[in-house]
């Protein structure tokens, strides 16, 4: 990993961190009597700056978006409704066009960023949904073959407004395949709110040397991050049996003895390899284990990235921008510097180091 890749400008503050025939309907309608404004004990200082997204015509998606609106408190105008067949997993640019043109037409200006409350589709063209959603549908952030793609502009920002200041809506899925997981990713986000918790970043350098390409990066989290949050380097294929795990960051194509391990209330973890955003198909490890065995927040890309650590999240930038209270959403999009053909899924709000 190239240094370079982690400095910033002198100006900024920390110098140091470096499917169309499958449409059945498609609309947005904003408020309707689904979604109603309810009082809630948890609701985020960012809950009005969030716009939720969901497919009427996938119940789950419909389900998560109800409660997920009712735990955070979620204003009724910024649940923005469409309807299109939930069984695909990827769209078509041109499929897409008209759902970000109807999603865009509702969304309040005072949206910064967008939650998604399904699975599939989880990919657009040559791009992921969360990307499609936050860039609008764009072949820059594309490659064929091992190339470099467009960055991101909000890569290693201190803004907490990137749609005020890039134009961008930055996105998460809050994905599932049943209510029950969907509903307790939910729940680890809003238990984790401002509770500043105690735990270990676990970095592991595997033997896997085409997805061990983040490792020495973790001399950043070793000089920078360790002093302010517990943070150890490990060299082993996978970890096993540890009970506080906050972050988790491997490269390898199946994490194994995923289950041994207990994860925080707000924990990130990911793996670096081709297919961990192929949610529901991956024919590595789906970034949605990640999710199931009790993470908050993951990221997976949807077709071959090769191995750029580019387009894959920087330890050292996601955990800076938490431990300095930004949310998920925005201290995962925060760490990678081209994240076209990933998608960020986990609960947006979760902000366990937030005052």
């Amino acid at each position: 990993m190239s240094v370079s890749v982690l400095r910033r400008s002198p100006k900024d503050s920390i110098p140091w961190l470096l499917a169309g025939l499958l449409f059945l309907n498609l609309q947005s309608c904003g408020k309707v009597p689904d979604f109603m404004p309810l009082r809630t004990t948890a609701s985020s200082p960012f809950a009005k700056e969030l716009a939720v997204i969901v497919n009427e015509a996938d119940p789950l998606s419909v389900e998560i978006a109800r409660y997920y609106q009712q735990a955070r408190g979620i204003p009724a105008q910024n649940m923005i409704v469409v309807s299109f067949n939930p069984q695909q997993r990827s769209l078509s640019p041109e499929d897409f066009k008209a759902l970000k043109a109807a999603v865009d037409a509702k969304t309040p200006e005072i949206v910064q960023g967008f939650a998604l409350t399904w699975a599939e589709p989880y990919q657009v063209g040559c791009m992921s949904i969360t990307a499609a959603l936050t860039f609008g549908y764009d072949q820059r952030f594309c490659a064929k073959g091992c190339e470099l793609t467009q960055p991101s502009p909000y890569f290693n920002q201190d803004s907490t407004k990137p749609y005020t200041d890039f134009r961008m809506r930055p996105t998460m899925a809050i994905a599932a395949t049943n209510f029950e997981q969907a509903k307790a990713l939910i729940d680890r986000g809003i238990a984790a709110d401002g509770t500043n918790p105690k735990g270990t970043a676990y970095l592991l350098s595997t033997s896997d040397k085409t997805r061990n390409r983040r490792a020495p990066g973790y001399q950043f989290v070793t000089q920078q991050i360790a002093p302010l949050f517990n943070s150890v380097v490990i060299k082993s294929d996978a970890l096993e049996n540890k009970r506080n795990v906050m972050f988790y960051f491997t490269g390898v194509i199946q994490v194994k003895k995923l289950e041994t391990n207990q994860f925080r209330p707000g924990a990130i973890a990911d793996h670096l390899t081709s297919f961990g955003g192929a949610l529901t198909n991956s024919s590595q490890m789906s970034s949605l284990r990640w999710l199931e065995a009790g993470a908050t927040g993951s990221y997976g890309t949807v077709v071959e990235p090769c191995n750029f650590p580019q387009k894959f999240p920087f330890p050292a930038i996601a955990m800076h921008y938490y431990l300095q209270g930004n949310t998920l959403l925005q201290a995962y999009w925060k760490s990678v510097a081209q994240p076209g053909q990933g998608i960020f899924i986990g609960e947006p709000l979760a902000r366990p180091f937030g005052k």
